[in-house]
């Protein structure tokens, strides 16, 4: 697989590797990452949160603290709370979220499935999820896990990020093309 050269990636692969292998060992692969699936939604869901994360101006300590709060009121306990608390004593909460993407893509690589993750206008019926489930998994081969976000700046359409490959059917993408064309011809 190729790595990217970011340094953020490269350290979020690197403890998304460690906690994976720990939640083998402990077989608890699908608990650490329905948890980090929470954590992630209080992350989108909060401004606040996304800040605490990303601003450089939290001391360690108060990160540690607020992260520590949060896991335990959100009930994310084992190993996946414990990891959130040793990446904010470490200082590595700007890589949380590629974490929990590079956690997913290595789970869904054990169970022998392809991780897609793919970004809509709006969110998915359960039927418009299992379809593109199906038309994805055409195009890999086998299995698709997706993990499903809402960016309602898109206006409409998908963008499928799957492995290397992105399909970006978005009419945001769609509307900026047209107007780099109307440019060119005016």
């Amino acid at each position: 697989m190729a790595q990217s050269s970011s340094p953020v990636s490269g350290v979020a692969e690197r403890y998304a590797s460690s906690l994976f292998e720990l939640a083998r060992q402990e077989n608890s692969i699908a608990r650490v990452e329905a948890d980090l699936g929470r954590f992630e939604a209080l992350l989108d869901g909060s401004e606040d949160l996304q800040r605490l994360i990303k601003s450089p101006v939290f001391a360690a300590e108060d990160q540690a603290r607020a992260i520590a709060a949060i896991v335990t009121r959100a009930k994310i306990a084992g190993l996946a709370g414990n990891f959130l608390k040793v990446v904010a004593a470490n200082r590595r909460l700007f890589a949380v979220p590629a974490m929990i993407r590079a956690f997913r893509r290595i789970a869904a690589e054990h169970r022998g499935e392809a991780a897609a993750e793919v970004t809509s206008a709006h969110a998915l019926t359960p039927a418009q999820e299992t379809e593109l489930k199906t038309t994805l998994k055409k195009v890999a081969g086998k299995d698709v896990a997706i993990a499903v976000t809402v960016d309602p700046s898109l206006l409409g359409g998908l963008v499928v990020k799957m492995g290397s490959r992105q399909i970006d059917t978005s009419l945001k993408t769609k509307l900026n093309s047209l107007k780099l064309a109307l440019k060119e011809v005016g």
